[in-house]
């Protein structure tokens, strides 16, 4: 899983058609700053995949796969 997610992260990213950059960031639940999160963003299991938009309003989340298309579908 985690070489189609630094796949994607980085295709998105060259991309010049896009026009903005796209910020993955991967915690580990085990952690402390996971640990801290967890419960503020309500996930529990991994991996779980959590969408925001520039606002930070959570656009959609996703546990235990990864669909690069639904990441590119939800840039449109």
């Amino acid at each position: 899983m985690k070489p189609a997610v630094d796949g994607l992260e980085q295709e998105i990213n060259n991309e010049v058609s896009i026009g903005k950059k796209i910020h993955f960031i991967r915690l580990n639940i085990q952690e402390t700053v996971g640990m801290e999160l967890a419960p503020v963003y309500d996930f529990e299991y991994t991996p779980t995949f959590i969408f925001f938009d520039a606002q930070g309003n959570e656009i959609w989340r996703t546990v235990g796969t990864f669909d690069p298309q639904k990441v590119r579908g939800s840039l449109k």
